[in-house]
C-alpha cells in the first residue's frame, strides 16, 4: 500500500497535480442518498405518475428528518457545504414535485384519459394481478375517451373557437407520446409470454395506440402549429414565474428573475458602448458595420480545425505565461476534435466541448445560404473569444479537474459553476488584456451580448412575455446574430434538453465567480493561480457555497442564499 500511495505522489508531481481530497465525513451519507434516490428513480419510473410524486415525496422528507438529526456544528467546512447541498437538493426536490404536479394537472386538461394508462403500467411493475378480459374492456373504454376528446377539439377548430395555447398543446402532444410509450412497455410485458392476454387485448391496444398517434398529431399540428415531420419548429414550454423562483433557489441565485432581466440590460449596455468605441477604432461609425466586417474574417472550407488548434495553443501558453492556473499536461494532451453533423448545428450552430471539442462548420451539402450563414457565425474573431471557454482553462480543464476532486458533488452540479466557470474567463481575459486588437474587442463584445441577450429571452419566455419568434427577433436585432444561428440558439434553449435557468447561467455564473476573484485576489488574499485551482477543485456547486468554503464562511443548517454579487438600485 505505501508503495502505490509513493506512486500516486511521484505521477502528482509529474502532471503539477495535488493528490484529490478524498472528501468530507458526510460523502458516505451522500453516496448512499444519490444510490437510494437512483434506484427509486428508477423502480418509478413514470414520471408523471402520481405513485411515483408520492413515493419519491415519502424518501425526501425521511433524509431531511435523517439529516437533521446530524450535529452541525461538529463537521468540517467541506462537510458542512455538503450538508447544505443535500439540504438544498432535498428541499428543492420536494418543491419540484408540487410544481410538476400542477402542470401534468394543467396537460391533463387536454388529455383527461393519462392517468389511466400510467396505472396500467404502475400495476404491471408491482406485478398486481388482473384478468385479460378486463384489461380489453378498459382498453376499449379508453380508445373511446381518446377519440371523444379529439372530436371535441376538432369541433372548437372547425368553429373557429378558443383554442388552448400553443405551448400547452405541444406539451400535452409530447405527453401523450409519452403515454404510447407507457403502455407499449405496459402491452409488450404481457404479449406472447401469456395467450389469454394477447387474444383479449391485440386489438384493443392497437386500437387505442393508433388513436393516442392521431390525438397528439392533431394537437401538434392543428393547435400547436407545427408540420409534420418539422424537426426546425420551436415551441418550447414556459414554467411560470413560481416555477422559476423554485430554480433560483436551487441554484442559490438571490434575485428575483426582473432582477435577472435587469443585470442582463445593464451589462447590454455595458457592450454596447464598448462595441463603439472598438467599432472607431476600425473605422466604422455604426458597430453594425464593425461586426459585419468581423463576420467576413472567416477560414476557408477545410482549415476550421486548424484555426481551432492555433486558438488553443494560444490560450494554453496564456495562462501558463502569467500563471493563472494549473494545467496539467495530461489535460493539454487529451483534448480531441471532431466534426459537427448538419442537424446537430441546426440547435448548435457554435461548437461544443467536453473531451471532444465539436466543431461547427458548413459541409458541402449544405445550401449556399447556409454554408455563408456557418462561416460567418464561426469567423476567426468568434472562434477565438470562445475556444479558450470550451477547452483550457475553460470546459475541457473543468471537466479533467472535477473528475479528480471531489467527484462525489457531481449530482449537486449547477450550470452556474460549469457554464459559469468557463464564460469567467471571458470576463477575466478581457479585464487581462488578452483581447488586444478592435477586432479581437468585437468579437468578445459580440459573445457577452448575446449571454447578456440570453438571459432577457430566456426568462422572459419563461415569464410568458415573449414567444420563441420574439426571442429570435432580439438576436438578430439587438446582438447581431445571422438570423440561422439565432434560430439555433433560441431552438437549443427551448428544446427541453436544458433547464430553465441554463441559459442564464453563463453570464450570471461568471458575474459571481468575477465578485469572488475581486474579493480574494484583487485584495491579495489569493493568487490568481490558488484562487482558480481552489474553484475547480470544489467542483461545480452553487457559486456561492464555493464562496463559503473558500471564505471560511460561519454557516449554519438553515443557511440559505443571501449573496448580492451584482449592484442594483
Amino acid at each position: 500500500m505505501r508503495i502505490l500511495f509513493a506512486v500516486w505522489l511521484v505521477a502528482s508531481a509529474l502532471y503539477a497535480q495535488p493528490v484529490p481530497p478524498i472528501g468530507s465525513e458526510l460523502r458516505p451519507l451522500i453516496d448512499l442518498y444519490i444510490s437510494d434516490r437512483g434506484i427509486l428513480q428508477r423502480q418509478y419510473a413514470v414520471t408523471d405518475s402520481p405513485i411515483r410524486r408520492e413515493r419519491m415525496r415519502k424518501f425526501f422528507v425521511e433524509w431531511q428528518g435523517r439529516l437533521s438529526k446530524t450535529d452541525f456544528a461538529k463537521l468540517s467546512m467541506d462537510a458542512q457545504v455538503d450538508y447544505l447541498l443535500l439540504v438544498s437538493d432535498l428541499r428543492s426536490s420536494l418543491q419540484k414535485l408540487d410544481v410538476d404536479a400542477k402542470r401534468q394537472a394543467e396537460i391533463e386538461t387536454l388529455a383527461p384519459f393519462a392517468p389511466k394508462i400510467v396505472a396500467l403500467e404502475d400495476a404491471r411493475r408491482h406485478i398486481d394481478k388482473f384478468e385479460p378480459k378486463a384489461a380489453a374492456t378498459a382498453l376499449t373504454a379508453l380508445r373511446k375517451q381518446i377519440d371523444e376528446q379529439a372530436r371535441k377539439i376538432q369541433q372548437v377548430i372547425a368553429q373557429k373557437g378558443q383554442l388552448p395555447a400553443k405551448t400547452l398543446a405541444n406539451d400535452a402532444a409530447v405527453s401523450i407520446e409519452d403515454n404510447r410509450k407507457t403502455l407499449g412497455t405496459w402491452f409488450r410485458f404481457y404479449n406472447g409470454y401469456d395467450p389469454l392476454f394477447t387474444w383479449w387485448n391485440a386489438e384493443p391496444y392497437k386500437s387505442v395506440d393508433a388513436s393516442l398517434k392521431a390525438y397528439a398529431a392533431l394537437l401538434r399540428e392543428k393547435v400547436a402549429g407545427v408540420k409534420p415531420n418539422d424537426e426546425t419548429a420551436i415551441v418550447g414550454s414556459p414554467i411560470g414565474r413560481e416555477a422559476l423562483r423554485v430554480e433560483l433557489e436551487r441554484e442559490w441565485i438571490p434575485y428575483t428573475p426582473e432582477e435577472m432581466v435587469a443585470i442582463a440590460d445593464k451589462e447590454m449596455e455595458w457592450c454596447r458602448k464598448e462595441m463603439v468605441r472598438a467599432a472607431k477604432e476600425m473605422g466604422f461609425d455604426n458597430w453594425r458595420d464593425a461586426l459585419e466586417k468581423v463576420k467576413e474574417m472567416h477560414v476557408e472550407p477545410g482549415k476550421q480545425p486548424e484555426l481551432i488548434k492555433q486558438l488553443a495553443e494560444e490560450a494554453i501558453e496564456y495562462m501558463e505565461k502569467h500563471d493563472l492556473v494549473t494545467v496539467p499536461a495530461l489535460a493539454k494532451e487529451t483534448y480531441r476534435m471532431s466534426m459537427m453533423t448538419p442537424a446537430r448545428q441546426l440547435v448548435a450552430p457554435f461548437f461544443l466541448v467536453g473531451e471532444t471539442i465539436l466543431v461547427s462548420y458548413p459541409t458541402e451539402e449544405m445550401s449556399h445560404e447556409a454554408k455563408l450563414m456557418s462561416m460567418r457565425g464561426n469567423n476567426i474573431y468568434f472562434s477565438r473569444a470562445t475556444v479558450f471557454h470550451e477547452l483550457i482553462p475553460g470546459h475541457h480543464l473543468q471537466g479533467f479537474m472535477n473528475s479528480r476532486y471531489r467527484e462525489y458533488r457531481r449530482p449537486f452540479g449547477t450550470p452556474f459553476a460549469s457554464e459559469g466557470g468557463a464564460l469567467y474567463w471571458e470576463l477575466l481575459l478581457w479585464d487581462l488584456g488578452f483581447t488586444k486588437t478592435p477586432e479581437q474587442r468585437v468579437g468578445a463584445l459580440f459573445w457577452r451580448m448575446h449571454r447578456s441577450a440570453r438571459i432577457k429571452f430566456s426568462l422572459s419566455f419563461h415569464l410568458g412575455k415573449m414567444t420563441p419568434e420574439q426571442c429570435i427577433d432580439l438576436l438578430v436585432e439587438q446582438v447581431g446574430h445571422e438570423r440561422s444561428t439565432a434560430e439555433g440558439e433560441v431552438r437549443r434553449s427551448f428544446g427541453g434538453a436544458y433547464s430553465p435557468l441554463y441559459q442564464c447561467a453563463y453570464l450570471i455564473g461568471g458575474l459571481q465567480i468575477r465578485q469572488l476573484h475581486r474579493d480574494l485576489v484583487g485584495t491579495g488574499k489569493m493568487t490568481n493561480r490558488d484562487f482558480h485551482d481552489a474553484i475547480l477543485q470544489q467542483n461545480r456547486i452553487p457559486i456561492e457555497l464555493m464562496r463559503a468554503a473558500l471564505t471560511n464562511q460561519k454557516l449554519t443548517p438553515e443557511t440559505k442564499s443571501t449573496w448580492r454579487f451584482y449592484p442594483l438600485p
